[in-house]
């Protein structure tokens, strides 16, 4: 390497591949999907996606790695687009079928996705449009689809809460075919637009229907634009083309009123102390050496600041209030590398979470959610402290007591994974199963129980020290054997195989993490709360019957 050249860097290695992989999935079916699209009159997925969004405002995709790497890879996206952007000024959740893939027929994983996109809407109180082109269900993978609790049925359940519950707009347009049951996505939607020529809405096709009853009938006469809005009175609005279908929707959204959320008072922003391609560097190359966490922060931060709560207790744990992009957020986060103890105490590893952190963390957070404050989880976590100093000192009371101050905080909850997210510090860090509002990874990220070489000592470990108290090698098969679960763990622990499978909502690049962190604490300010689980509704006597 030349005095010239860039150190290495894991974390750039790993955006520069995360990126590539993010272009060929937006890509959807192809060029020639698109094209097939662009003959028939239609805009394509993405494009209807981008005419739909205020031009150059914050837009989070949800979910693009979602079953890439599952089907020979014939389901980029599992076949829709979903996130969160702005029309009209107002943060909206989009759901849009990707008709290139498959004509946006329903795999088993897009279902959970787009579960997931209702569920954000629910839980922000923030409007949802749906861009309805999808044949239905891919029959060949029913079973992963139609039925179980969290199977199809359950968007439409979300579709009854959100209209007769929680007053949460839901904007469908019929922009292609819609048929079977998933009409009634479009149906339970509290407005619905269709384009002239190009919609089809129907229980049956023009093909079942002659099958079922021997009729014959063309798809327009049977559930075109004209026949729904004309003659059924199930769909409201005509366009003319994609194009003034999502202008139409554009004004529908402009016009609806904003209600609730908290105000916080916002100072004007400053830039971080440190530029955001820094971070590629103060990442270590291997992930288990130390960094200073305060140096990241200094370039997702507000002036770089950090208001620490107890900064000489438990430094292990960073504490504190700061403001991105001037709106204000309590930061938890994990220090690395070695921490000076006190006056006669041992060293503490960073990343670890101690009884002492434990405690500081868990009435750091009760004082956030009293103040109303969001709370940014900045993960890079390896677990709590085991032994029989931390067993003795009450690491199991203290760990649940940071568990259970996490998971009843009223207020919302963003993570932003940068290394590790291991073991039970994983959960005590805002993890999935506690329904934080959102999850977004770095390409560095590492989820899983424990690292590789830890699971190789766990499973193998006493045949590794026998051969090394008997001074020999291990055998072939035993070197085999572990040479495939590292592997496996390499796999597993990577951000893509988490973001393929829902676990996190996005992965961004270290360039764009800041200005998403700062869309999503305005998306969150939008509901007042308590945000607690995927929705909560409000008391009996107080819901709107619409």
């Amino acid at each position: 390497m030349t005095a010239d050249a860039p150190k290495p860097s894991r974390l750039r290695e790993l955006t520069a591949e995360y990126e590539t992989l993010a272009e060929r999935l937006r890509e959807g079916g192809g060029a020639a999907r698109v094209s097939k699209m662009h003959q028939q009159g239609k805009l394509s997925p993405r494009e209807r996606v981008a005419k739909l969004l205020d031009p150059g405002a914050p837009w989070l995709e949800v979910g693009l790695l979602i079953a890439y790497d599952r089907y020979d890879g014939q389901a980029p996206g599992a076949g829709v687009i979903t996130g969160v952007g702005v029309v009209e000024g107002r943060e909206v959740v989009v759901v849009a079928n990707d008709a290139t893939v498959k004509a946006g027929a329903w795999w088993p994983e897009t279902i959970p996705k787009m579960l997931r996109a209702q569920e954000i809407a629910m839980r922000q109180r923030i409007p949802i449009v749906y861009l309805v082109d999808s044949a239905g269900v891919n029959l060949p993978y029913q079973g992963g689809v139609f039925p179980g609790q969290y199977g199809a049925a359950r968007l439409f359940y979300y579709n009854v809460i959100m209209r007769r519950y929680l007053q949460v707009p839901q904007i469908a347009a019929v922009m292609g075919s819609c048929v079977a049951g998933g009409a009634y996505l479009p149906a339970l939607s509290d407005v619905i637009f269709m384009v002239e020529g190009t919609s089809f809405m129907g229980l049956g096709g023009p093909n079942l229907v002659k099958g079922a009853t021997g009729q014959t009938v063309d798809g327009e006469t049977l559930g075109g634009a004209r026949t729904h809005t004309e003659v059924s009175a199930v769909a409201h609005y005509t366009a003319a083309n994609d194009a003034e279908c999502l202008a139409r929707i554009r004004e529908y959204v402009g016009r609806l009123p904003r209600v609730g959320g908290v105000s916080h008072r916002m100072r004007e922003p400053a830039p971080p102390t440190r530029p955001a391609g820094d971070l590629y560097d103060l990442l270590p190359q291997d992930h288990r050496m130390a960094y200073d966490m305060r140096q990241v922060l200094a370039c997702l931060l507000d002036g770089g600041a950090l208001d620490e709560f107890q900064p000489g207790l438990a430094k292990e744990m960073l504490c504190g209030h700061a403001r991105i992009e001037g709106r204000p957020v309590a930061v938890i986060a994990n220090q690395r590398g070695v921490i000076k103890g006190k006056p006669g105490e041992r060293p503490r590893f960073g990343g670890i979470v101690y009884t002492e952190s434990a405690e500081k963390v868990a009435y750091f957070i009760e004082t956030a959610s009293r103040e109303r404050l969001p709370l940014l989880f900045v993960q890079d976590v390896s677990g709590f402290m085991v032994g029989p100093e931390a067993e003795h000192s009450g690491i199991i009371r203290a760990g649940a007591r940071f568990v259970e101050a996490m998971a009843a905080a009223a207020v919302p909850k963003i993570v932003l994974t940068v290394n590790h997210a291991s073991g039970a510090g994983y959960y005590a860090m805002a993890g999935q199963g506690f329904d934080p509002d959102f999850i977004l990874s770095w390409p560095s990220g590492r989820m899983g129980v424990m690292e590789g070489e830890s699971a190789i000592m766990a499973v193998h470990g006493v045949e590794i020290e026998r051969a090394k108290a008997e001074k020999r090698e291990l055998t072939a098969e035993m070197k085999a054997a572990i040479d495939r679960m590292r592997a496996d763990y390499e796999r597993d622990l990577d951000a893509r195989h988490a973001a393929a499978r829902g676990q996190v909502d996005a992965i961004v690049t270290p360039e764009e993490t800041r200005g998403l962190l700062a869309f999503l604490l305005a998306v969150t300010a939008r509901y007042a709360g308590p945000h607690l689980g995927p929705f909560v509704l409000p008391p009996l006597d107080a819901a709107k019957d619409s």
